[in-house]
C-alpha cells in the first residue's frame, strides 16, 4: 500500500504542475499555429527576401532541438540585455518550434488543395484573398488537421523539457519532489502515467480524425 499512499500525497503537487504543462501547452499552440499559417504561405512567396527569411526561421526551429531552444531564450538572450521569465521564455522556444513543424505540416496540406478549386474561384470572380480564405486555408487546414493533432501531443510531451528552465510544470513537480524524498520511482511512475492518460486517448483521437476525414477528401 506504500506506492498508493505515496501517490495520494504527492498527487495534488503532479496535477498542479500537470496544469502549468497544459497551459504552456496551449500558449504554444495559440501563438505557433497563426505564425506556422504565416510561414506556409512565405516559404512559397515568389518574393525571394519572403522566402528566404521564411525559409530559414523554419529550418532553425525545425534543426535546433527543443532543449536547445529553450537554453537560448532563458540563459542566452539576458546575455544580449533581454531577460525573460522562465514561463515566457519557454513559451517563445515551443512557439519557435511549433511554427516550424507546424509551418511543414500546412504547406503540405495547402499544396494538396486541388488546383481546379483555385481556377474556379478565380472563374466566379473572387479576389485572390477571398479565394485563399475561403477555398485554399479551409481546405488546407483540413488536410492538415491530423498532423498538426499529432504534433500536438509530442508538443505536450515536449513541454517536459522546460524543467531545465525552472519552468514549475509536470516533470518538474516530479522531480522536485523526489529529490527531498527521494521516491523517485513512484513520482516518476506517476509523472509517466499523467502524460500517458494524457497523450494515448489524444492520440487515438487524432487517427480517429484523420480516418474520418479521408473519407471525404
Amino acid at each position: 500500500m506504500t506506492f498508493f499512499t505515496d501517490a495520494v500525497q504527492f498527487l495534488p503537487a503532479l496535477l498542479g504542475g500537470l496544469r502549468v504543462s497544459l497551459a504552456l501547452t496551449g500558449l504554444s499552440l495559440l501563438f505557433g499555429l497563426p505564425l506556422a499559417t504565416l510561414l506556409s504561405f512565405g516559404t512559397r512567396s515568389a518574393n525571394k527576401p519572403v522566402r528566404w527569411v521564411s525559409i530559414a526561421f523554419v529550418e532553425v526551429g525545425r534543426g535546433a532541438p527543443a532543449l536547445v531552444m529553450l537554453q537560448f531564450m532563458y540563459f542566452g538572450l539576458p546575455t544580449a540585455g533581454l531577460t525573460l521569465s522562465a514561463l515566457a521564455s519557454a513559451t517563445l522556444a515551443l512557439t519557435w518550434t511549433t511554427a516550424a513543424y507546424c509551418a511543414e505540416y500546412l504547406r503540405g496540406g495547402l499544396s494538396a488543395v486541388p488546383r481546379g478549386e483555385v481556377e474556379g474561384s478565380m472563374a466566379l470572380g473572387m479576389t485572390r484573398w477571398d479565394t485563399l480564405r475561403y477555398i485554399v486555408i479551409p481546405q488546407g487546414w483540413r488536410i492538415a488537421l491530423p498532423s498538426l493533432m499529432g504534433f500536438a501531443v509530442i508538443l505536450f510531451q515536449m513541454t517536459s523539457l522546460a524543467y531545465t528552465v525552472a519552468v514549475p510544470e509536470l516533470m518538474s513537480q516530479a522531480y522536485t519532489n523526489a529529490t527531498m524524498s527521494f521516491k523517485y520511482m513512484t513520482l516518476f511512475v506517476l509523472a509517466g502515467s499523467i502524460y500517458a492518460s494524457i497523450s494515448i486517448p489524444a492520440t487515438w483521437l487524432s487517427v480517429l480524425v484523420e480516418k474520418r476525414l479521408a473519407r471525404h477528401l
